[in-house]
């Protein structure tokens, strides 16, 4: 288990073409993010720690029938070069019996990561680099991106909802 402030996060799958309004059951959501003080699990690159063998933060679920995913994780925390983000992975299977998916990426409002950065154990990296505005992949549409967490308790709850075109 890796400190951090917790966040539960649900993602919510569904046609996004507007004609059909039933959510996908049975896809395959991935979510993965860098903990606390930015390293990933599952890395063994030049420059970063040799996290090759271990495994946090990284996981799976299969929406239910109301097409939901939910996750137990942490408020992510940075690295040089980026903005704070979690990457997520959807898998379907379309009518056809062709699967489709999408990769992408969950983005926070900088004035909520800046406070919650300001607390242990985030606060030992020190200030982030790279905000919303500077981040070049935020900048392809990543507003759109955006998570809208709210407090619970000592963590936040936050919901995004995934369109499909299928």
């Amino acid at each position: 288990l890796k400190s951090g402030v917790p966040l539960r996060l649900t993602l919510r799958v569904s046609p996004g073409d507007g004609a059909n309004c039933k959510a996908f059951s049975g896809a395959i959501v991935d979510l993965w993010q860098c903990d606390a003080v930015g390293v990933y699990s599952a890395v063994n690159e030049p420059g970063s720690q040799r996290t090759a063998a271990k495994n946090f933060l990284r996981g799976y679920q299969i929406t239910e029938t109301g097409g939901s995913a939910q996750f137990t994780t942490i408020y992510p925390g940075w690295y040089p070069g980026r903005t704070v983000h979690i990457h997520f992975k959807v898998r379907v299977s379309g009518e056809s019996g062709r699967g489709q998916e999408l990769t992408s990426q969950l983005y926070f409002d900088d004035g909520l990561t800046d406070r919650i950065h300001a607390q242990s154990p985030y606060v030992g990296k020190g200030s982030r680099t790279v905000k919303n505005h500077r981040d070049g992949l935020f900048r392809n549409g990543g507003g759109q991106l955006m998570l809208s967490p709210v407090q619970s308790g000592q963590g936040y709850l936050a919901t995004f909802d995934i369109g499909l075109q299928i």
